[in-house]
């Protein structure tokens, strides 16, 4: 776990805002979505305060502890969306910023920690039953800059999407982007510091 609160060694890219244009996908990355300052405090935040736990997921044939920590906070009453004591302000406050900038409502949000580089996910597509048939997912990154890859489930020859995700990035995969690609964040054998992902879905 990291020791000190110096974020200053993390970097918040400098890619501005790009749309990919692959397909059978929507798919719209936003460095710097959030600002240097902010990222900081999210990071903080979400870091010491988060009720992190260990869960496990079936492998082939036996039960594995998956390589990272995870939380998740869902509403099940729409009348308490914007001020459901469940969620922690801040995390209300990232996603009405996401919401405000895709005009998408999220109704829940899978934080993701991983605390070095031997933590990662392995190639997926999301399986969350969500409000509608092609899943909307939007990704907030903070603290240590890990490399996303995309690859296509049936169009082999297409090349990999490889996408490195800094502190304060946003990342958009709407539509048919999680029914025709999946992703993952593989290890490293770098020394790498703690990265906080939260992915905010809309299910049932």
């Amino acid at each position: 776990m990291m020791l000190f609160d110096d974020t200053e060694i993390f970097s918040s890219g400098k890619g501005g805002q790009r749309t990919f244009d692959v397909p059978d996908a929507d798919l719209m990355l936003i460095d710097n979505f959030f600002s240097k300052e902010e990222s900081d405090y999210y990071y903080n935040f979400l870091y010491h305060t988060t009720q992190w736990r260990e869960y496990e997921m079936p492998m082939y044939d036996k039960v594995v502890t998956a390589p990272r920590m995870i939380s998740w906070y869902g509403e099940t009453r729409r009348p308490e969306r914007k001020s459901n004591p469940d969620w922690p302000a801040s995390l209300l406050q990232i996603r009405e910023r996401v919401e405000q900038h895709t005009g998408i409502e999220f109704n829940a949000v899978l934080l993701n920690l991983y605390r070095d580089g031997t933590d990662g996910v392995g190639w997926h597509s999301d399986k969350t039953t969500s409000i509608n048939k092609e899943m909307n997912i939007a990704s907030v990154t903070f603290g240590e800059t890990r490399l996303f890859r995309l690859r296509h489930k049936t169009l082999k020859h297409n090349p990999q999407i490889e996408i490195p995700l800094h502190h304060g990035t946003f990342l958009l995969m709407v539509r048919h982007t999680n029914t025709y690609w999946e992703h993952q964040v593989p290890k490293t054998a770098r020394e790498v510091l703690p990265r906080i992902n939260l992915t905010f879905r809309q299910i049932i």
